[in-house]
């Protein structure tokens, strides 16, 4: 069996392991539900999220299912409608992240020499600074809105990556099957894309599901300082115009509520996406879990039940 092959049968392998896991399944669900909601919800409603529909701070009702907001907007249809934006932020964001990390640290591990020595460097020079703080400084100088901010959070967030990918990379070209490859001829491109990037399917993943929590949450965050187009319906302005009109100062809890719990319910789909990624591919938790199924099926989960004899020397 070639290694395209056996790379082939271990990903359908991976995929398939993934679909039977519970935290993946209940967080693909719940996940699957925001997609939903952000490309088909706005249809669904008929209010405009940005007009005026009712008097200011109205509590949820049957006219007013989420009430309205400090400016007598619907609370829901804004919450539908920033929806959208924030995903579309938050994924792009994520896979451009992963994307760069990957070829900064896979060019790093595999090539080695200067171009290791170099892209280490600037990767290193990006890891040492702060993050948030660097993102408000670059944020205040372009031109406000969501691709602004993706942009920010790319050139903030690719060099974890880049470290971690590095690392794998310098641990995956001492392995015997790109040691063949490399004996046998085949390009730095062929190798790196053909023999080595299968091998790393499962760190590709959990890294792109990573970088997409860290885009969402870093992007209603810096929305909420006022860093964005305050113009444009997202789930961080929302929060940054419930907090303008002093929504918790005057007991308008619903302002918040809705948006925030979206916030931490989409967070919350993609770390148990990720947890199952981590028990999948973590040969200890891999280990763990087979025990745990083998005390199981004997019935000795709780301990063992049978009396321990102790002998009295005389």
């Amino acid at each position: 069996m070639s290694l395209t092959t056996q790379a082939k049968k271990q990903r359908v392998g991976f995929i398939w392991q993934l679909l039977d896991n519970r935290k993946a399944s209940a967080g693909a669900a719940l996940l699957l539900f925001f997609v939903l909601m952000a490309i088909c919800g706005p249809s669904l409603v008929s209010v405009d999220p940005a007009a005026f529909v009712g008097p200011p701070h109205q509590p949820p009702s049957s006219e007013y299912l989420f009430g309205t907001t400090g400016q007598g907007q619907d609370v829901l249809a804004q919450t539908i409608a920033g929806a959208r934006t924030s995903l579309v932020v938050g994924f792009v964001t994520g896979f451009a992240v992963m994307a760069i990390g990957a070829l900064v640290g896979m060019a790093a591990g595999f090539l080695g020499g200067w171009v290791d020595s170099l892209l280490s460097f600037i990767t290193n020079v990006f890891l040492i600074i702060p993050g948030l703080p660097m993102a408000v400084v670059i944020a205040a100088y372009l031109h406000p809105g969501p691709v602004t901010i993706g942009v920010v959070l790319v050139i903030t967030g690719w060099a974890w990556n880049a470290r971690l990918l590095r690392a794998q990379i310098l641990s995956l070209r001492e392995k015997d099957f790109v040691l063949a490859s490399i004996v046998s001829g085949e390009g730095r491109f062929r190798i790196i894309f053909r023999e080595i990037l299968p091998n790393m399917t499962s760190l590709l993943m959990s890294g792109f599901i990573s970088a997409t929590v860290y885009a969402i949450g870093a992007q209603v965050g810096l929305e909420f300082l006022g860093i964005g187009d305050v113009s444009v319906v997202t789930w961080g302005t929302n929060l940054y115009w419930a907090a303008n009109d002093a929504a918790l100062l005057t007991g308008a809890w619903w302002t918040v509520v809705p948006t925030g719990l979206c916030v931490a319910l989409i967070g919350f789909s993609l770390v148990l996406i990720n947890f199952a990624i981590d028990e999948i591919t973590n040969p200890r938790l891999r280990s763990e879990r087979s025990w745990t199924r083998l005390l199981k099926t004997h019935d000795l989960e709780g301990g063992l039940t049978t009396p321990v004899v102790r002998s009295h020397g005389h």
